[in-house]
């Protein structure tokens, strides 16, 4: 491929892009915030704790998956995106989950999955995406996927690019099947298979959001902390991403793909 000249806005977009998918995991800033290691959370989990992080996972994503299909739009399309709103939703919804314990997850995190959803649109359309597009609200909830990373993937090279080629197929054919069928037929394998690979990472974060609320002392406050982090961690992946789509559709998917690895960032 011939060298390719980015416009220079673009070219400083695309490096912020990359600042904030290639920044901290969500356990690192945990850690910050708690003062421990989110591993003492885990120890203090009961025995059933990760069927119930699993079962709560699946439930939250097909809630989102109706959420998308049915009621985000394009309105306010030259209106910035209100990040800090989301976050006091989900922070508050934090604190009242922070102070019930893990019993309080199969109701708490649907509802703040969803508000998370709405948040992730509101990036998208703020980015220029149409939400009417059914490619584009898979886009949203890829999301999940993209903010779940392993500790193996953080140090990872090209860990996003990895995400996205693994999840392509699956986006692809669940946004096919959603603008012919819509929900129609939930139970698609089409959505099933999209939801499944979405919640396999999506759940990685979740359980480390289960395990910081379990350290003693965390109470309500901190809950509406994590939440708030939660939250934050997902609207920059968002960010990230959709700067990113936005500019493979001016240049070429290839194109911003091979620039994206060319950028370094500052420390590195």
């Amino acid at each position: 491929m011939k060298n390719v000249t980015l416009d220079p806005r673009d070219l400083a977009d695309l490096r912020y892009a990359k600042s904030l998918l290639e920044n901290p995991g969500f356990t690192v800033r945990v850690a910050n915030l708690i003062g421990a290691p989110i591993e003492k959370g885990f120890k203090l989990l009961p025995k059933n704790w990760s069927r119930t992080v699993h079962l709560a996972t699946h439930r939250a994503l097909n809630t989102a998956l109706r959420t998308a299909i049915s009621s985000l739009n394009s309105r306010r399309q030259n209106k910035p995106a209100s990040n800090l709103f989301h976050k006091i939703v989900t922070g508050t919804s934090g604190g009242v989950g922070g102070a019930f314990g893990i019993i309080a997850l199969p109701v708490e995190l649907p509802f703040s999955t969803t508000i998370m959803l709405r948040s992730i649109a509101d990036i998208a359309r703020s980015e220029g995406h149409d939400l009417k597009d059914a490619e584009t609200r898979m886009a949203c909830l890829e999301v999940f996927a993209l903010g779940g990373r392993s500790r193996s993937d953080d140090a990872a090279e090209n860990a996003y690019w990895a995400m996205r080629t693994m999840l392509a197929k699956a986006v692809s054919e669940a946004a096919k099947h959603i603008t012919r069928y819509g929900l129609a037929q939930e139970s698609a394998p089409a959505l099933v298979r999209f939801i499944s690979v979405v919640a396999a990472r999506f759940g990685v974060i979740v359980s480390e959001q289960v395990a910081a609320k379990a350290v003693p002392l965390i109470g309500a406050a901190a809950g509406s902390a994590i939440n708030i982090l939660f939250t934050s961690h997902f609207q920059s992946m968002a960010r990230g991403h959709f700067i990113v789509r936005r500019l493979e559709k001016f240049y070429s998917p290839l194109i911003i793909r091979q620039v994206y690895g060319d950028l370094a960032l500052p420390g590195s």
